[in-house]
């Protein structure tokens, strides 16, 4: 075994040594040992500790492979995420305001994505081990809200009653107002039999809707998720922030940033996270790829009382991006694009000239490139607000406030 000093963290929270050799659950400054295999060190050993080594709070760390970074303080993980998104600004060459990051609490992800396995005794359901196919247990998460750990046994039961030996469940689960809300891909192919079970699954752990394979196959009450004050029922499967914490950080910052702004458009608009609180003080025109979220939010749009209008559109806005024509009639624009980032779109949004931007990114290196594109159109980065709502995993999530200035 040789010893390795562990210079700096990677983008996935591995620590790295010269060579470059990834070290997982190091941090900067510790010197290791361990067996290399390839470029990764594995039976990794701490040699000399870092200051910022914490214990982790939650006993399955070691085993589980749903957090990367719980061996580190709180400061020393908000300073890393922030500087990962400084970093992919500075190899853009742009310099921003940063404000002081926003991070969620333990226990507070509203949405995960179990595994689950039918095993000879029974099932078993938790997260996958570290760099494995394995699953381990989860009994006592310090990530899920506690409502998110009750799905655990119903993931053991469908595992039971449609899951096969050979095969794995993915139970996305996701709290709702009115319970828990799952959608289930992995299993046997509905038929008869397997309807009835499920739907005696679904009464018997009072879930709110259950989904099999693309297909709604029960639902006890509608699965309403609270927008910012709004009553929506998204389509199952559809894209929700992580927490509620981090859902209200973005949202606060989105409204700053268009606050005066009449009509405003949203683009890649979802079931309305940002169009619909918008929507109390100004018109809002939401554009989504997918037609089953249009449709929820405009469902929640028009079930509200006291919003303004708000029109929507299903488009491709890969393929077929808004133009500038179309988006000079708006004075703010509001951009959440997946982690791809929106390249072609903000070459429009670019032309428009339209005067402010907010952008929500959940990728620094796409947002720093998109950036680019507003910066050398003429606008200028007022500030960024990173905001942790994936605690103890490498994940980042920000909103940058663009204005146009010449």
């Amino acid at each position: 075994m040789t010893e390795h000093t562990i210079l700096r963290l990677g983008h996935q929270g591995d620590g790295i040594a010269e060579g470059p050799v990834f070290a997982p659950l190091t941090l900067p400054g510790e010197v290791v040992t361990g067996t290399l295999d390839g470029a990764k060190l594995t039976d990794v050993r701490i040699v000399t500790p870092s200051a910022d080594r914490v214990a982790a709070p939650c006993k399955h760390y070691k085993s589980c492979g749903g957090c990367q970074l719980q061996h580190a303080s709180d400061p020393f993980v908000a300073q890393w995420k922030t500087d990962v998104v400084r970093y992919a600004l500075t190899a853009q060459g742009i310099e921003a305001e940063f404000r002081p990051i926003l991070t969620s609490g333990a226990k507070s992800r509203r949405r995960a994505s179990i595994s689950a396995r039918r095993t000879k005794k029974g099932a078993l359901a938790g997260f996958h081990a570290r760099a494995s196919d394995t699953i381990v247990a989860i009994p006592e998460c310090q990530l899920l809200d506690p409502a998110l750990l009750a799905a655990i046994p119903v993931a053991e039961e469908l595992a039971v009653v449609g899951g096969s030996r050979k095969g794995e469940l993915s139970v996305l689960v996701t709290a709702s107002d009115s319970g828990l809300d799952l959608a289930v891909t992995g299993g046997k192919p509905l038929d008869g039999q397997l309807r009835i079970d499920l739907a005696a699954v679904t009464e018997r752990f009072g879930l709110a809707r259950l989904a099999w394979e693309g297909e709604v196959v029960a639902m006890r009450h509608a699965p309403v998720q609270d927008l910012g004050g709004v009553k929506v029922m998204p389509p199952f499967g559809a894209f929700l922030q992580a927490t509620r914490d981090g859902e209200s950080a973005l949202r606060d910052a989105v409204l700053e940033i268009v606050q005066g702004c009449d009509p405003v458009v949203d683009l890649f608009a979802g079931c309305g996270t940002f169009a619909l609180p918008i929507a109390r003080k100004a018109e809002v025109h939401a554009v989504e790829g997918s037609r089953e979220m249009t449709a929820a939010l405009d469902r929640g749009w028009r079930e509200a009382q006291g919003l303004k209008r708000v029109t929507h559109e299903a488009r491709d806005l890969f393929r077929r991006p808004l133009l500038p024509d179309e988006l000079s009639k708006f004075g703010a624009a509001v951009i959440d694009p997946p982690r791809a980032g929106a390249e072609a779109q903000v070459h429009e949004l670019a032309k428009s000239r339209i005067p402010v931007i907010a952008f929500v990114s959940c990728n620094p290196v796409t947002f720093a490139r998109d950036a680019k594109i507003l910066l050398e159109a003429g606008y200028a980065l007022d500030w960024v607000q990173v905001v942790d709502q994936f605690r103890w995993s490498a994940h980042v999530e920000l909103v940058g406030r663009f204005r146009l200035s010449v």
